[in-house]
């Protein structure tokens, strides 16, 4: 794809490197050590020095492919440079016979006349029949030369005998062979394995060749996740990447025979427009790539959050309202991906049209006739071609522009795939898209049906959105084709997350997530309107981007689409506000405390009607599940259904209104009728332990398993003791801690917690009446398999006792961790901190926003502490790098935290800590809760409990 080596690449000056070479021989003739020495070090100079240069000049003239170029053309004189040495100096073999002498080429990628600063580079040395008895130690010391250097060579030795008979075998020495490129030695051998090969085995198996390399990029694809849209994209292997342009010039060289990408207009596979693009992608993907190579120091080909602002900065980018550099430039990489994504198809049609050309004679006559295309009913403008959506004629789309959208829509209808000639005259077509199409009342309709079909609206939709077509037809969608948000919560760009929503809403719609998502599975058939709730969750992001808030901004564009789509005043209305509120049941799920009555009331005030509720909880668990992989626990989704029945019971009417008084003694009650196996005393004693916080937020289960753990530490005269139990479902770990009561109590176990690598996501503080704490932590879980995920859970457990007894020293163990932890330096989170009063009726709710990090809840909690605040819940979310906490507290008498200058305080003292700066809040947390005295006042209390 690129230009042959020439003078122009030249970077570093290869006349004084040979007479620095030929000086070194002259002064060590007679000394092979010294003189292979002062050959390493005249070697390695001169490709620092190039490589320098190279990148110099990437940053003045950004060319990729350039840069890629003069990096090759560096290692061809080096290596020819070196060649001539050894044959010269080192063997005296200068003057041997043309019969004999070796030649050196370039293969794989290298052999493309193209190589980033990091990449192997690949050596095929050709022997002749009869090898000289120099040739291959000669081989041998080039090598040793070349590794010394620090290069990273993959090389073989054969005869050209050998290579064609390998290749006959071996698709990946064939390929390797296809990109032979002479570098030095003996050209004719060179050049008569290039025509042996094209005479001997391209020339006679093109459709094994493509085929072979179309199952080997898909498998590629496969393990990258089969999207080009990764926030974290491999640059060379990744879908959209270089990997798949470098396929392109393979299948086009060995099956249509050109030298040279460019030909391919000629033989009109490719549009020059099209070419255009093509070598712009190239160009792009080499110079990120070479970017990433340089900033890195070594062959990195993922585009790593950590070093995406440094490249967008190298090539250029700069903030612009509502994007920052980094995201334009992340938006420009992933639309140079689709448009691989485009030239693949385009290419691919070509290709086949080609082959089915090429069959002969009467064959060729009876597939034609065999598969002829069949009529499809209801239109003349689409046929059916073995299964595939295929065009008419080649004017289909301009007599009618409906036609783009109805090409889709009758696809959906008949279960067809598509034709790739269709979507290359789909892709070719684009410009007939205009505002007169997109207000068009049939195209509307025939979009709307698509989007709520019954079928798998999700591919057509990704079929629209990879042709063009869905970006023109609905502009605002446009905006955020390819555009991704700078964080590590978000795995897709913001188009790939919406389709991946509505694949969610369908897969629920069809009741096939009953196992994952059950009440969305029960409530989608009382869903008053699908097509609402269709339209909301693909708009509900596509106000990604801009400066206003996303919600409101969906929302206004909801506004003004909705009525272009055919619905309803009434419906345009309920998309809008799905729309504005698409976070708030997710947020008020993870971060409130679900056991208050004022978050239910609250939320119930926002909501006002159950189809309200209803397609809210769906949008939220398919906004949920389509941002990426892990994001989605059954915890998460526990949440909701308990957010979700709450709120149903208070908007119908059927929240308790009996006082909390009667309610935790009729929970008494039942508890102690639960455990009527039990004697009288011990029913007594275990039965008025808790205060009401306890008996009206714990379930009556929970309730029991807390009465026999408490009964068995007292009989075994533990001060101290845990017990975990796995939730498969919820995909969390429970781990229940009964300890002497202490203000930092809290502060140690979620230490220990981050010291075993354990993620907090929720806790539950209660105190008994006799003094004591039973806290309920909840982690996420990390092992499929419950025995592992068990004895994982005791190992927390065993962290949290040791930490607590004082056998290990909390900012140690934190430390410990902290240092094992590579933490990313490429996101910035601005510590925020909310307090209310208004949120509970029983506690001050203090908010904490921040830049996540091993042991910060351990440090919050250590502050709050030390502020005399009294913790009742909390509640950990993590979005990715960012993390949200909120607390429930009241003061030591417990009330509400009242008073302006001191919430100013407790705000500015969390802000300290969450900044990173909080070395004195770590030396002062506790080794250690349970001292001899604690646990001999614990014991008096259970004592007194007795009496």
């Amino acid at each position: 794809m690129t230009k042959a080596q020439t003078s122009e690449h030249a970077i570093i000056d290869i006349a004084a490197l040979r007479a620095q070479c030929d000086f070194i021989a002259s002064a060590h003739a007679e000394q092979r050590d010294p003189m292979r020495k002062a050959l390493l070090e005249a070697l390695r100079k001169a490709n620092l020095e190039g490589r320098a240069r190279a990148r110099a000049l990437l940053f003045e003239d950004g060319g990729g492919l350039l840069c890629a170029e003069r990096i090759s053309w560096l290692q061809d004189q080096l290596i020819t440079v070196l060649h001539d040495f050894v044959l010269h100096h080192v063997f005296d073999a200068a003057h041997a016979p043309a019969a004999a002498r070796i030649a050196v080429t370039a293969v794989g990628g290298y052999g493309r006349g193209t190589l980033a600063p990091g990449s192997d580079i690949d050596l095929l040395f050709l022997l002749p029949q009869a090898k000289a008895p120099w040739a291959e130690p000669a081989i041998e010391f080039m090598l040793y030369v070349l590794w010394d250097l620090g290069f990273k060579v993959g090389h073989a030795t054969r005869t050209i005998e050998e290579c064609i008979r390998l290749s006959r075998g071996d698709m990946t020495i064939r390929t390797s062979i296809l990109e032979c490129r002479y570098i030095c030695g003996a050209r004719p051998l060179a050049d008569e394995l290039v025509a042996r090969f094209d005479h001997d085995i391209v020339r006679h198996s093109g459709p094994e060749f493509i085929a072979a390399k179309l199952a080997e990029r898909d498998e590629r694809h496969r393990k990258a996740g089969d999207t080009r849209y990764l926030v974290e994209p491999n640059v060379k292997e990744g879908k959209g990447g270089l990997r798949d342009l470098h396929t392109l010039f393979w299948i086009a060289k060995y099956f249509y025979r050109v030298k040279d990408s460019a030909d391919l207009v000629k033989l009109a596979v490719l549009s020059k427009q099209e070419y255009r693009l093509l070598m712009k992608s190239d160009d792009f993907l080499w110079a990120v790539r070479c970017h990433m190579h340089f900033l890195t120091g070594k062959a990195e080909e993922r585009l790593h959050f950590d070093i995406q602002r440094e490249i967008a900065e190298a090539l250029g980018y700069n903030d612009h309202p509502g994007l920052t550099a980094v995201e334009r430039f992340m938006k420009h990489y992933f639309l140079v991906a689709k448009d691989v994504g485009d030239l693949t198809r385009i290419f691919c049609a070509a290709l086949e049209d080609q082959q089915a050309k090429d069959l002969p004679g009467l064959t060729g006559v009876i597939s034609r006739f065999t598969n002829r295309a069949r009529k499809i009913a209801g239109t003349l403008d689409f046929i059916d071609d073995r299964g595939r959506i295929a065009l008419a004629s080649p004017d289909v789309f301009r007599r009618d522009p409906v036609n783009l959208i109805r090409f889709f829509h009758i696809a959906d209808i008949n279960k067809l795939e598509f034709h790739p000639q269709a979507l290359k005259q789909v892709t070719r077509s684009l410009g007939l898209i205009n505002a007169e199409l997109r207000e068009d009342e049939e195209a509307n309709r025939l979009f709307l049906s698509i989007l709520t079909s019954r079928r798998d609206p999700e591919l057509i939709l990704r079929r629209m959105n990879e042709s063009g077509v869905l970006g023109r037809f609905l502009p605002d969608f446009g905006k955020i084709v390819s555009l991704m948000q700078f964080n590590m919560y978000h795995h897709y760009t913001m188009d790939e997350h919406l389709l991946r929503t509505v694949r969610v809403l369908s897969r629920v719609d069809q009741g096939l997530e009953q196992e994952a998502h059950p009440l969305a599975v029960k409530l989608m058939p009382g869903v008053e309107d699908r097509e609402v709730l269709y339209v909301a969750v693909l708009l509900h992001d596509i106000a990604k981007g801009r400066p206003e808030d996303h919600s409101t901004g969906g929302a206004r564009v909801a506004r003004k689409l909705c009525p272009r789509f055919g619905l309803t005043p009434k419906q345009t209305e309920m998309v809008a506000w799905l729309i504005q509120e698409h976070l708030t049941m997710s947020m008020v799920a993870q971060t409130r405390d679900l056991n208050d009555r004022k978050t239910i009331v609250d939320f119930a005030e926002r909501v006002q009607s159950l189809d309200r509720l209803k397609m809210l909880l769906i949008l939220t668990v398919c906004d949920i599940r389509a941002v990426g992989p892990g994001v989605w626990n059954g915890w998460k989704g526990q949440l909701l259904r308990t957010l979700y029945y709450e709120t149903e019971l208070m908007i119908s009417g059927g929240f308790s209104e009996v006082p909390r008084k009667e309610r935790a003694k009729h929970a008494t009650e039942l508890l102690y009728g639960a455990l009527r196996d039990w004697s009288q005393k011990d029913r007594k004693t275990y039965t008025k332990l808790h205060y009401q916080p306890y008996l009206l937020s714990v379930p009556l289960e929970d309730q029991i398993r807390h009465a026999h753990f408490i009964r068995e530490a007292d009989k075994a005269g533990k001060a101290l003791s845990t017990m975990v139990r796995t939730h498969e479902f919820h995909a969390i770990t429970e781990i229940t801690v009964l300890s002497p009561d202490h203000p930092r109590l809290l502060t140690v176990i979620a230490g220990a917690c981050a010291a075993a690598g354990a993620n907090i996501v929720d806790a539950q503080i209660f105190t008994t009446c006799d003094g004591r704490a039973l806290d309920t932590i909840l982690v996420t879980r990390e092992f499929s398999v419950d025995e592992d995920e068990t004895r994982r859970a005791a190992s927390i457990g065993k962290m949290i006792e040791d930490v607590l007894s004082g056998s290990k020293r909390l900012p140690d163990v934190i430390a410990s961790k902290a240092r094992n932890r590579k933490r990313s330096r490429a996101f910035v989170v601005p510590p925020a901190v909310t307090i209310s009063n208004t949120l509970s009726n029983k506690f001050t709710v203090i908010e904490v926003e921040c830049l996540d990090r091993t042991g910060l809840l351990s440090e919050i909690t250590a502050v709050l502490s030390d502020l005399s605040l009294d913790i009742a819940s909390a509640h950990i979310t993590t979005f990715g790098e960012k993390v949200i906490d909120t607390f429930y507290v009241t003061d030591l008498l417990g009330q509400k935290v009242i008073g302006e200058t001191r919430h100013g305080h407790i705000a500015a003292r969390l802000r300290h800590v969450m900044a990173g700066e909080a070395d004195a809040a770590r030396e002062s947390m506790p080794s250690g809760v349970i001292a001899p005295e604690a646990a001999a006042r614990t014991a008096q209390k259970r004592a007194r409990a007795d009496e």
